[in-house]
C-alpha cells in the first residue's frame, strides 16, 4: 500500500525514514496554463509533489497567457529518529509563455532556478485502532520573488491523516502556505497565502502496483503588488489520478495526474523516482 506525504511517494509503513537512512527524490513535472487578463505579479502555481507547490510570479501585465512550464526537483530526506526527518529538496524551471495583448502576440522563455526548501516530517501516530496522524513544518531558504531569489520568504506547514482498510488506504490532508513581502527596487511584491484539501483513495492492485484518485481544493488570497491586490481570491478544485510502482524496499516510482474541474484552467502531470541508500 502507498500514499504520499509531505512531498514525495511513500510506503505507508515506511513513512518516516529509518534512523540514520537517507533517500534521494528526483522529479520531474510537466504544467500548462491558460489565463486571461494576467496581472503583474499575479503567479501560477505548479504542483511538484503532495504539499511542495512552485510559484511562478508574472512579471508583466497581459490580456491572455497559455504557459508550458517544466520543472525539475531534487531532494533528499534524512531519519533523525524512529519518529522524525529532515528533507530538502531544489527545484530548477523551464517555462515557454505566450501571451497577447491590445498590441499583438508575445512569446519569450525562462530557465532558472525556482526555489530550495528545508523541511521536518514528524509521526505523532502511527496507524492503530484509529487513524495515523503525520505533520510537516518547511521554509523556502530561497524563492524567486519575482525575478531575483529571496530567502525566508515563505513558509508551509500541514497534517496528514490516513486509515488502512486492507486492501484500501483512505487519507486526508491538510496544508497551509505562508508568505511575507519583499521589496524589489521601488515595487513590493506579495505571494498570497493560501489553504489546501485534499481527500484521497488508494487502492493495492497488489504489494508492488497502487492505484491512487482524490480531490483538491485550494483557497488562495490575492496576491499584492505595491500593497494593493492584484486579482481577487480565488478557490480551485481539482481531480487527482496516479499509479505507484514499488519493484523493491529500496525503489518507489510514481505517476500522477492533477486535472482542473473549477478555477484556474491547467494541468500538471508528475513523474517522481525514490531511493533508499
Amino acid at each position: 500500500m502507498n500514499n504520499a506525504f509531505a512531498d514525495t511517494p511513500i510506503k505507508v509503513e515506511d513513512a518516516i525514514t529509518d534512523k540514520g537512512k537517507l533517500k534521494v527524490d528526483v522529479g520531474v513535472t510537466y504544467s500548462n496554463s491558460d489565463n486571461q487578463n494576467f496581472a503583474v505579479g499575479e503567479s501560477v502555481l505548479v504542483q511538484t509533489g503532495t504539499n511542495s507547490f512552485v510559484q511562478i510570479p508574472s512579471s508583466i501585465s497581459e490580456q491572455r497567457t497559455n504557459q508550458d512550464h517544466l520543472i525539475g526537483t531534487l531532494g533528499i530526506r534524512y531519519g533523525l529518529t524512529d519518529k522524525a526527518e529532515i528533507y530538502s529538496r531544489t527545484s530548477y524551471q523551464y517555462s515557454q509563455i505566450r501571451s497577447s495583448d491590445s498590441n499583438g502576440t508575445y512569446q519569450y522563455n525562462e530557465n532558472r532556478l525556482s526555489d530550495t526548501w528545508l523541511g521536518v516530517n514528524y509521526q505523532f501516530k502511527k496507524d492503530t485502532e484509529t487513524p495515523a496522524v503525520l505533520g510537516f513544518a518547511e521554509v523556502a531558504l530561497a524563492e524567486r520573488y519575482p525575478d531575483k531569489l529571496r530567502s525566508f520568504q515563505s513558509a508551509m506547514v500541514g497534517v496528514t491523516t490516513y486509515k488502512v482498510i486492507d486492501p484500501v488506504l483512505l487519507s486526508l490532508n491538510l496544508a497551509y502556505r505562508m508568505s511575507r513581502a519583499s521589496k524589489q527596487g521601488e515595487n513590493r511584491y506579495k505571494s498570497g497565502n493560501f489553504l489546501v484539501i485534499s481527500p484521497a483513495v488508494a487502492f493495492a492492485v497488489n504489494d508492488k502496483i497502487t492505484l491512487n484518485g482524490g480531490v483538491q481544493w485550494i483557497y488562495k488570497n490575492a496576491d499584492k503588488y505595491n500593497d494593493k491586490q492584484n486579482t481577487h481570491n480565488q478557490t480551485s478544485t481539482d481531480m487527482l489520478w496516479g499509479l505507484t510502482y514499488s519493484p523493491s524496499k529500496d525503489n518507489i516510482f510514481d505517476l500522477s495526474v492533477k486535472s482542473n474541474i473549477s478555477g484556474q484552467k491547467g494541468a500538471d502531470l508528475n513523474f517522481k523516482w525514490q531511493h533508499q541508500f
